[in-house]
């Protein structure tokens, strides 16, 4: 049979030299540029107080977002796939605006918006919530980038559910709670894990329209990234590359654990299946 590709060792040449290019000689020049301090130099900055603070910030607010968006993005995904309403190609471009819009035009179109002075801003600090220039904004921010990998992940994978599963499912006397838990969620769960896989990954690198509305303060609502530029300001190149080189080693394994859940929940989900058949 004629492929249109050329055979496995050439597309695995190229593969492999294209990798390299963008993936592994960064990463190795960051563990080289790392590896000029000894182990208590390289622990005294990774886990300076400072530091410390920008991990909690930027991974706490990253998972935060990511949550958010596994719960909001299911359902926006769901309505884009299963309803027809007035304005609907309207709605499902503007879940694609955040690939388009630049970062920092994000940054400061919600800090201008979450303000004190400003239309959403005004109507909330009254009520006591401060949202621009705290850790709350960093986290909108993060929600607001991060939301298409969910739901543009979902959507394919609802659009293969039949809806006459769920009528089956309502014939043999499930409820609505019942039918999602037991017939929707196990379906979508494996794509609904790689869709906030995938959005914590881009927020926990963001930098652009985070610094806009965090406020930046040390101890309080500064991210690693924004340290690491403060870094490289000062020319501070091994204190920078050893925070980027603790980014990507938590970073790496976190995505570890959640690639090894979503192999166990997609092999748990056929095992139900080929069992049911």
């Amino acid at each position: 049979m004629k492929r249109v590709l050329p055979g496995f060792g050439l597309s695995l040449g190229c593969t492999i030299v294209y990798l390299s290019l963008l993936v592994l000689l960064p990463l190795s020049g960051l563990a080289f540029k790392s590896s000029s301090l000894d182990w208590s130099q390289l622990w005294a900055i990774a886990s300076g107080e400072r530091a410390l603070a920008s991990y909690r910030v930027t991974f706490g607010a990253s998972l935060l977002a990511a949550l958010i968006n596994a719960l909001f993005g299911l359902i926006v995904a769901w309505v884009l796939v299963r309803y027809r309403f007035p304005g609907k190609r309207l709605v499902d471009s503007l879940v694609d605006l955040p690939f388009a819009l630049p970062t920092a035009v994000a940054g400061i179109t919600l800090a201008t918006l979450y303000a004190g002075n400003g239309w959403v801003g005004r109507h909330l600090e009254p009520l006591g919530i401060k949202v621009a220039f705290t850790p709350l904004g960093i986290v909108v921010a993060l929600t607001f980038i991060s939301l298409p990998f969910v739901v543009r992940t979902l959507q394919p994978v609802i659009e293969d559910i039949e809806p006459e599963i769920e009528e089956a499912a309502a014939t043999l006397g499930a409820s609505r709670l019942q039918t999602f838990m037991r017939v929707i969620l196990p379906g979508v769960f494996p794509a609904l894990l790689t869709g906030s896989t995938l959005a914590f990954s881009r927020a926990v690198g963001e930098y652009g329209s985070v610094i806009f509305i965090a406020g930046n303060m040390p101890l309080i609502s500064e991210i690693t990234p924004l340290l690491i530029i403060s870094k490289l300001e000062q020319y501070d190149v091994v204190g920078a590359t050893a925070l980027a080189g603790v980014m990507l080693v938590i970073s790496f394994a976190l995505l570890l654990g959640v690639n090894a859940l979503q192999w166990w929940a997609a092999n748990r989900h056929h095992g139900k299946h080929a069992v049911s058949l």
